[in-house]
C-alpha cells in the first residue's frame, strides 16, 4: 500500500457540481488491473483514471480510464480532466501550450487557451447510419417513435457511440428511456435548441451497459457527434452543446473545426485535493 496524489474534479463547467465529476490518481505505477477496476467501482464515478509515465516519447503522460464496469480507450471528460490535473501536480509539457496523452485510441492532444483546456477528436472507428434494426431497438428504448428520429449514425471513436438526432433539445430533455432495454447500447441522443438559446444543440448519453445509465457530460460523445453534424452540414464549424440538464447539471462544450481537426473544449473546476491509499 502506497499513499498517491489525488485530484477530483469537476469537468466541462467553471461552477463546481455542475459537471461531469472524475477521480484522478497520479502516480499509479504498480497497481494492478484488479485493483483498478476495484477503486474505480468504489468511487462509483462515470470514469476514474490512473496516470502513469509514458511508453511513447512522444506523450507526456499515459492515462488508463476505467468505469465501474470496466475499461475504456478513450473518453473525453477524463481526458481533460487528467490533463487539468497532471498540470496542477508540476507536469511540464514537452511542447509549450500543447500536452500529448497517451490512452488505448493512441496520443491525443490537448491544448490550453487561457484556463480552458480542448482535445482534439479522435479518428472514428466507425461511422455510417445505423441499421434498422438497431433504430427499431433504439427507438423502443427512448420510447419514441421512429419518425421522430430525424437523423442517425454510428460515431464511434473508441467507446462504441452511436447517435440519433430527435426533433427538438426538449424531445431529447424529456426522454424516460427503458435502461434495460438500452444496456446492450451506447447511445448518444441529441437535439437542436431553439432560436436564441445559448446553445446549438442539448445532449444525452444513456450507457447503462457500463455501469452508468446516464452520463452527466460526455466528452467522447461531443466528439463523434460534432465530426458527425459538421461533417453532414448538420452544425455550423463552432458551437457550444449542453449536456446534463435531465440530471441537474449545466454541462457546456465548445466545439471548433480547425482545418482537419475538431477541437472539443471545456472548463474544469477543481474540488478535492489529497492522497488515497493504494
Amino acid at each position: 500500500m502506497k499513499r498517491r496524489p489525488f485530484h477530483q474534479l469537476d469537468v466541462f463547467t467553471a461552477v463546481p457540481l455542475k459537471g461531469n465529476p472524475l477521480a484522478v490518481v497520479h502516480a499509479a505505477e504498480g497497481l494492478d488491473d484488479a485493483t483498478l477496476a476495484a477503486f474505480a467501482r468504489w468511487t462509483n464515478l462515470s470514469e476514474t483514471t490512473f496516470l502513469l509515465p509514458p511508453r511513447d516519447p512522444v506523450a507526456d503522460y499515459r492515462v488508463r480510464i476505467f468505469t465501474p464496469g470496466g475499461e475504456l480507450p478513450f473518453a473525453g471528460h477524463p481526458t481533460l480532466g487528467s490533463c487539468h490535473a497532471w498540470l496542477a501536480a508540476g507536469g511540464v509539457p514537452k511542447q509549450a501550450g500543447m500536452v500529448v496523452q497517451e490512452c488505448g485510441v493512441g496520443l491525443v492532444r490537448v491544448r490550453r487557451s487561457g484556463a480552458r483546456l480542448a482535445f482534439a477528436a479522435p479518428p472514428l472507428r466507425r461511422t455510417g447510419p445505423l441499421a434498422i434494426e438497431l433504430l427499431e431497438h433504439i427507438a423502443a428504448g427512448l420510447r419514441v417513435p421512429v419518425a421522430d428520429i430525424v437523423h442517425h449514425q454510428w460515431v464511434d471513436n473508441g467507446p462504441g457511440w452511436c447517435a440519433v438526432m430527435l426533433r427538438s433539445a426538449e424531445q431529447v430533455l424529456a426522454l424516460r428511456p427503458d435502461m434495460v432495454a438500452l444496456a446492450d447500447i451506447k447511445l448518444g441522443v441529441v437535439g437542436s435548441q431553439p432560436s436564441g438559446h445559448d446553445t446549438q444543440f442539448e445532449l444525452r448519453a444513456f450507457v447503462p451497459g457500463l455501469g452508468v445509465p446516464e452520463d452527466p457530460v460526455t466528452g467522447s460523445l461531443n466528439a463523434g457527434v460534432a465530426q458527425w453534424l459538421i461533417g453532414a452540414g448538420l452544425a455550423p464549424a463552432a458551437y457550444v452543446a449542453s449536456q446534463g440538464a435531465a440530471l441537474g447539471r449545466a454541462g457546456r462544450l465548445y466545439i471548433e473545426q480547425d482545418g482537419a481537426t475538431i477541437w472539443v473544449g471545456g472548463d474544469v473546476a477543481a474540488c478535492v485535493e489529497g492522497t488515497v491509499t493504494l
